[in-house]
């Protein structure tokens, strides 16, 4: 057993008796419902179009290199910068000569997952410049030294007390503060720093092929304040957000609100194609896009796995995984949590150190059932578990048990051997830990059914 899936077991369990913990989730996750299942109502067919968007993520991914070369080249033609970045590494060197070229002292950052795969706070934090989240949700978590809890809703374990409470301790407001007063006191706060800071980074929601756009969709306008006030401005984007054309947006954006947030569209949608243009009154004077692999390549070799970068993100799986609704976020201990961060983790950041988190599923199809791309996501779970095995991830011992019990499964005399005490003495010790020290363990009959059907027929 690995640290990482030594820790998920600890967070796990610390969690799913956390009844405090579980009420948070239970009643933010029914909220969400409530507005997805509204949503919806937007669609007069949702299969169609779920199953449209599936086939053109499915074309985007199996002309990946093509549909990447013709953004740089329309996006390079309104003098952006492309930036192609092997893993989180490579990626934070770039920004780094970027912020040096720039003297950039402080950072204005919207809410982006990749992000936070690369560590990126962390590593400007390392080079003496302040990095400030300016998505609501992101900003509480940052002030609590939290990473987010969910891939849409960073806080959504928090109720407006915890809320509070942080933001006495950090800022001495009253403990009674509503979250309007909160809200109204961040955005004070925000509007300086985004005309302080030197660099505006955000993520993409999409990246367009045909016109060489970034597509940012949310519901704050940080993200747009982001890009507005900063000189520099430079996105951080996984090479699966590529989307062959403009037109693609009709469907996507309908699709990523309804099953993220269960709006008809969220409040702002924006396209960006490159810094301001001489004909322009705003916009940054400088825009680079980070295309980063960062183990997607590696998924994307996957014949069976490679499904999984259709994923636009939108949370969904989480909401309805009763896994996630047990354990929460912070206990996958990986950036992507949720049955998406189960099947993509371990491709990212290593087979044998998370195929754990392949096996925190109880093979539900719940999220299969709501991913608007239709990714057969519990199916992708149990290839990467096939994955694990093949290359060598289990231990000797859980080989030689399974080695034995495939045998005598095979064979009916291996079977009918040893009877009900020597069968019930090995479940007892050789599967009790697998199996949980809070599950009773099945006990074998005194005789099997071939034995007692023999005896019938005898009589």
């Amino acid at each position: 057993m690995t640290q990482q899936s030594e820790q998920f077991l600890t967070n796990a369990e610390n969690k799913v008796f956390d009844q405090e913990h579980r009420r948070k989730l239970s009643f933010n996750i029914s909220q969400y419902d409530k507005k997805v299942t509204e949503g919806k109502n937007q669609f007069d067919d949702l299969e169609l179009a779920k199953q449209r968007a599936s086939n053109i993520k499915w074309r985007s991914a199996e002309e990946m290199e093509k549909y990447l070369t013709e953004f740089e080249l329309n996006f390079s033609k309104r003098g952006g910068k492309v930036i192609w970045a092997q893993d989180a590494e490579e990626c934070i060197s770039e920004i780094n000569q970027v912020m040096k070229r720039v003297n950039a002292r402080m950072v204005v950052k919207s809410k982006s997952m990749t992000t936070e795969e690369v560590h990126l706070n962390a590593a400007l934090e390392k080079e003496g410049i302040e990095s400030v989240e300016t998505d609501l949700g992101e900003y509480i978590v940052q002030l609590r030294n939290e990473p987010p809890y969910h891939i849409v809703t960073p806080a959504m374990h928090l109720s407006k007390e915890d809320v509070a409470k942080t933001f006495n301790e950090k800022f001495s407001l009253p403990l009674e503060s509503t979250p309007q007063e909160i809200t109204a006191y961040v955005r004070k706060k925000l509007r300086e720093k985004y005309q302080q800071a030197e660099v505006g980074i955000t993520g993409a929601n999409f990246i367009i092929a045909d016109i060489g756009g970034i597509a940012v969709t949310e519901n704050e306008g940080n993200a747009l304040l982001s890009v507005a006030f900063p000189k520099v401005h430079i996105v951080i984007a996984g090479i699966e957000k590529i989307i062959p054309s403009l037109t693609d947006l009709d469907l996507f954006w309908t699709l990523l609100a309804t099953h993220g947030t269960g709006q008809n569209v969220t409040v702002y949608n924006s396209i960006m194609t490159g810094p301001r243009q001489p004909d322009e009154t705003d916009g940054p004077e400088e825009m680079y896009v980070i295309l980063l692999d960062n183990g997607r390549t590696n998924l994307l070799s996957k014949q069976n796995q490679r499904q999984a970068l259709s994923c636009i993100r939108c949370g969904a799986c989480l909401n309805g995984c009763p896994i996630y609704k047990g354990i929460g976020g912070h206990a996958y201990g990986s950036t992507y949590s949720g049955p998406i961060g189960s099947v993509i983790t371990p491709h990212y950041n290593g087979m044998k150190e998370f195929k754990h988190l392949s096996y925190a599923s109880s093979l539900c199809g719940k999220c299969t059932e709501v991913c608007p791309v239709k990714i057969d996501l519990h199916k992708l779970l149990l290839y990467n578990r096939h994955e694990s095995v093949e290359e060598g991830f289990t231990g000797k011992s859980e080989k030689w048990i399974y080695t034995f019990w495939k045998k005598a499964m095979l064979k009916r005399s291996l079977m009918n051997k040893g009877g009900a005490k020597a069968k019930n003495f090995i479940l007892q010790n050789f599967f009790r830990k697998n199996w949980g020290e809070r599950r009773e363990l099945p006990k074998v009959a005194d005789k099997s059914f071939n034995e007692l059907w023999k005896e019938r027929m005898k009589n």
